[in-house]
């Protein structure tokens, strides 16, 4: 079999679990496209369940200590490393997760030159404000969303990767297909917007029940600044400000609710862009039943 499912949706869709029946059906092993379930030590925060995996061997989860800031690039050669094993070995790679830039990379070929550092440049744009960097970078592309100017040291490297595809388009056009793989047989996991939230909220105060918020301060004890765990966003941002003093219990968790929910939209907009950016996404409810949506996985690879 050559074509290989891939499975998404918004958070707490119930993908993961989804997706490890498809591979134990199909013999195969998860990739990961989550952006943060990638870090050690970050594992109720990024709701990796391991637990649910029930022996499926994954990859791309757990191969970067927390505090580290794992780029695109980096997923991409470390990702397409394990689709190959995965290949190699006669097993099915069945990729997994809700992180729309990181899979739709993946699925649809792109190849990302590494940067070198561009000491001059940084230079010039050290004095500037996030702001003034933001419509710097607005100039030079199509900003799809807010990771590249979380911060300014993020958005004078975006500006400077831009800088450096701007200089050598040679290198990025022959790298990179202008269409999905052919292969890849994309299956989204709806599920109605008062369903999400509901399934958000009560996961939310399970996690924080479990440990949540000590786990956070684990993090910060080990010797890992606050800005590198407010970087990660949600969770981790929230929490953190929670545990440094800026926000009492009541507001962080007020606060992280709603920004889960606001990032579940923003997971379900780019879905929608993808679809008008020439990709099939074949939705299936949430609420079908494993057993039929493994079938229908099955027929749909056919």
């Amino acid at each position: 079999m050559n074509k290989y499912p891939v499975i998404t949706g918004p958070t707490a869709s119930g993908k993961t679990t989804l997706a490890v029946r498809v591979a134990e059906e199909l013999g195969g092993e998860i990739i990961s496209a989550d952006s943060r379930q990638i870090y050690t030590g970050m594992d109720l925060g990024t709701g990796k369940d391991l637990e649910e995996y029930r022996g499926v061997p994954y990859h791309m989860i757990d191969i970067a200590p927390a505090g580290y800031k794992y780029n695109l690039y980096e997923y991409l050669r470390d990702a397409r490393s394990a689709f190959a094993d995965i290949k190699s070995r006669g097993k099915i790679p069945v990729i997994c997760g809700g992180t729309g830039m990181y899979l739709e990379a993946l699925v649809k070929g792109t190849n990302l030159p590494e940067v070198p550092e561009n000491p001059e440049l940084r230079e010039s744009l050290a004095s500037k404000s996030l702001e003034e960097l933001t419509r710097i970078l607005a100039e030079m592309k199509t900003l799809h969303n807010t990771t590249d100017v979380d911060t300014v040291k993020r958005a004078i490297r975006a500006i400077e990767i831009q800088s450096y595809y701007q200089q050598h388009p040679e290198v990025v056009a022959s790298t990179n297909p202008d269409v999905p793989d052919p292969d890849a047989v994309i299956i989204g996991v709806e599920i109605d917007r008062d369903a999400r939230r509901n399934r958000i909220s009560s996961r939310l105060r399970a996690r924080i029940d479990a440990g949540m918020i000590e786990e956070v301060k684990r993090l910060l004890d080990s010797g890992i600044p606050a800005e590198n765990l407010i970087y990660y966003g949600l969770e981790y941002k929230f929490i953190t400000l929670h545990l440094t003093g800026h926000l009492t219990l009541k507001e962080m968790t007020d606060s992280l609710e709603i920004a889960i929910h606001q990032f579940a939209k923003r997971q379900m907009t780019w879905f929608r862009g993808m679809e008008r950016r020439g990709f099939k996404i074949y939705w299936l409810p949430y609420d079908m039943g494993t057993d039929i949506f493994v079938e229908e996985v099955k027929k749909l690879l056919k």
